[in-house]
């Protein structure tokens, strides 16, 4: 199996990104990878002993960076090394894209380069959510600001198969994020969209979830529109960053604080492991034609190392042709 690597991609670009890549290969002796980027940069920060009977460098010269327009850059800039990564997955040489660079540039170079599987109208990023009953899903988060009843049917249809085929869960529990949960609550396309899931009965539907619920572990796969997903993720990103730093601040605060903070150290790092997006991997591009992994920006070795391990998952499983099959 061969997975192409953005190594540009990134605030900590090239260098955590190569490190957790090779941490993957440690892990997965049937591992092979493509570091896509600026040849000089990569050999820069590989070890002097890496093993490069499963490491091949492909040189391009071009980044989309954070700030450009996706599609203008990915018309212009035709050598990028996520445009060059995407590449390598059409053409079938490579099985699967990780990248941690510009969220829109990546959805444009799956769009444009791999293309929508047969029947999907609007491809959608599943991201896993820490709960109290384990890792569920959310989707979308963040592809599709504006959505129809349709989409949102779709999302869940993929967003089940993902559940079945990578987290392996049988009959997921599949809920919409609503503000109440009423079936007549919420906006037109919520109300629209419950009566659509509702009435499919290879859905394993539960009804509306509010804001509360979501990290209750109540459903196995939330669905809403991206605008919404995006939200709430970013909303839970922050509270874990805010309660980490308000403990921090707490246990530093008197002696016997410090003491109890010692005691409290196994617990207090098994909980930030909980929280940290780091330790769930990336977030995969449903609805392509291929397997594109979403890391976030601000991805350090861990979050890399894991997403190659997300996008060997993906291509063992098939899911791709699951979404084919199933989703019409």
């Amino acid at each position: 199996m061969r997975i192409a690597i953005d190594a540009m991609g990134g605030d900590y670009a090239p260098g955590e990104i190569i490190l957790g890549a090779l941490q993957a290969l440690e892990e997965d002796s049937g591992l092979r990878l493509v570091l896509v980027g600026k040849e000089s940069e990569m050999r820069a920060c590989l070890p002097p002993k890496y093993p490069t009977d499963r490491v091949d460098l492909l040189h391009c010269q071009e980044i989309i960076a954070m700030d450009e327009h996706p599609a203008t850059a990915y018309r212009r800039k035709k050598d990028a090394s996520i445009t060059v990564a995407t590449r390598l997955v059409k053409e079938k040489r490579a099985d699967a894209v990780v990248s941690a660079g510009s969220t829109g540039a990546q959805m444009v170079a799956a769009l444009f380069g791999l293309g929508r599987i047969k029947g999907v109208d609007r491809p959608a990023i599943v991201t896993v959510l820490p709960t109290l009953q384990g890792p569920k899903l959310l989707l979308d988060a963040g592809a599709n600001a504006d959505c129809k009843p349709e989409n949102l049917l779709q999302f869940a249809q993929m967003g089940m198969i993902y559940a079945e085929k990578i987290l392996g869960l049988l009959k997921p529990k599949i809920s919409l994020v609503n503000i109440g949960e009423e079936p007549t609550k919420g906006n037109e396309l919520s109300i629209k969209t419950y009566d659509i899931l509702h009435n499919r009965k290879e859905l394993n539907f539960i009804g509306n979830i509010e804001g509360r619920n979501i990290l209750s572990g109540k459903a196995d796969v939330m669905v809403c529109d991206g605008f919404v997903g995006n939200t709430v993720l970013k909303v839970i990103e922050g509270t874990a960053a805010m309660l980490t730093a308000i403990l921090k601040e707490e246990l530093q605060k008197s002696v016997r604080s410090k003491a109890g903070a010692l005691l409290l150290k196994p617990g207090l790092k098994a909980f930030k492991a909980r929280m940290d997006y780091a330790e769930y991997g990336g977030a995969p591009l449903l609805g392509v034609n291929g397997i594109s992994i979403i890391c976030h920006g601000s991805s350090k070795a861990l979050a890399v190392k894991n997403a190659v391990r997300v996008a060997t998952e993906c291509v063992r499983s098939d899911f791709v042709r699951f979404i084919e099959d199933q989703v019409k």
